[in-house]
């Protein structure tokens, strides 16, 4: 099945965007309690690439399939979970980049590096990390997954932030988030 990537986020309405964001239909892994665990010998690097035993999987639709199965257990460990089997795989940073953002109206909405669209708030709040120094902003996606905003979407954020608040917050969805570590 032939994938259609989605249009240019700056394109795109907020009405457009929420349309996008429902019809996103993922597998209920969630739902899933497989009894046999194994490793997938698959590593997510900080940058976002996805590696099978070494070698880079160069296949974005193999990647966006590999993405949809993916959870973080409360213990920090990432999985790959089907109804037969959990496979554990090794994430250095956060299993998602976030690679562009665009605000509208109330609404921060950042697209991903699998080409998924998440509108922050509060089911997927912002958590600042790091030190002043080398700040790190998380975007929380799905199952206990984040996304880490790349160095270009992250000054894209700052710079909205230093635009709307003097504070370094954002708002989005009806929540704040500070910028700050």
């Amino acid at each position: 099945m032939p994938y259609d990537p989605l249009p240019d986020l700056a394109a795109m309405s907020l009405a457009e965007i929420a349309g996008a964001v429902a019809a996103r239909r993922l597998p209920p892994v969630e739902r899933w309690n497989p009894s046999e665990t194994a490793d997938s010998h698959m590593r997510i690097a900080a940058d976002g690439t996805w590696f099978h035993e070494g070698r880079p999987i160069t296949r974005p639709a193999m990647v966006r399939a590999f993405a949809s199965l993916l959870m973080r257990d409360e213990g920090g460990q990432h999985w790959l979970v089907t109804p037969e089997c959990k496979q554990s795989i090794e994430v250095e940073d956060a299993a998602f980049q976030a690679v562009e953002m665009r605000a509208e109206g109330e609404a921060l909405t950042f697209r991903l590096n699998t080409d998924e669209l998440v509108v922050a708030g509060p089911e997927h709040p912002l958590r600042a990390a790091g030190d002043p120094e080398v700040p790190a902003i998380y975007l929380a996606v799905r199952r206990g997954c984040e996304a880490r905003l790349n160095r270009s979407t992250y000054l894209q954020l700052v710079e909205y932030a230093l635009a709307n608040a003097p504070d370094l917050t954002v708002a989005s969805n009806g929540a704040t988030f500070s910028l700050r570590p």
